[in-house]
């Protein structure tokens, strides 16, 4: 445990001596979550990671708990931020933006199959509902479910719910599916089943324009 936790010290030192203590702190809360899991991590073991106490910790974090709760919040964050450039880069074009995240979310899912998903080994490990961690994902599940279920409507998906509800399906139950399909698989099936949707529309939608054409 001392090597795991000098080898993430040294970590935080390489990005940067000048970090500020309060992201030395998140930084190599991070690595050991993922290394040793939520549970198997003291505020000890994180202090000594991050090139600091206990005490300096608590000036930071009241508890264990709302320094998981910042953590994710970070995490959250990215893909906030990553939404952001899919909509930026597919303005006015709801289904490129839709294929676009489709294949990022296989890439993501391909990467997992390697260290997991920060999110998902996280609530599996915070199985308190009221934990402030479990309830930031769980916002930020519904507020991304609402967010696609708008553009598979604006992509004039016929039924932009079943739609939506199918993609949440899919990535929802990726990580019980691992051992017997595979993230990587279950990727490319939510790219195929994105572009089956899109190439769908346009072919109602060039129907209804030209009735011949087809």
């Amino acid at each position: 445990m001392q090597t795991d936790i000098h080898k993430n010290g040294a970590k935080a030192k390489k990005r940067g001596s000048a970090m500020p203590v309060r992201e030395r702190i998140l930084v190599a809360a991070g690595d050991l979550f993922h290394r040793q899991g939520i549970r198997g991590v003291g505020v000890e073991a994180i202090a000594e990671a991050a090139r600091t106490n206990k005490m300096t910790l608590y000036r930071y974090f009241e508890s264990k708990d709302e320094l998981i709760a910042e953590w994710v919040r970070g995490i959250v964050a990215h893909k906030e931020e990553e939404w952001k450039d899919l909509t930026a880069k597919h303005v006015g074009n709801p289904q490129a933006l839709l294929q676009d995240w489709s294949r990022r979310t296989a890439a993501k899912l391909r990467a997992m199959e390697e260290r997991g998903s920060a999110l998902g080994n996280a609530l599996a490990e915070l199985p308190d509902p009221e934990h402030p961690a479990r309830r930031v994902i769980q916002d930020h599940k519904i507020r991304e479910h609402k967010r696609v279920v708008r553009l598979c409507k604006a992509a004039g998906f016929q039924d932009p719910v079943l739609a939506a509800n199918l993609f949440s399906m899919l990535l929802e139950g990726a990580h019980s599916c691992a051992q017997c399909i595979g993230m990587r698989q279950i990727g490319e099936h939510l790219v195929q089943v994105v572009d089956l949707m899109v190439e769908n529309t346009r072919q109602q939608r060039l129907l209804a324009e030209y009735p011949t054409a087809l």
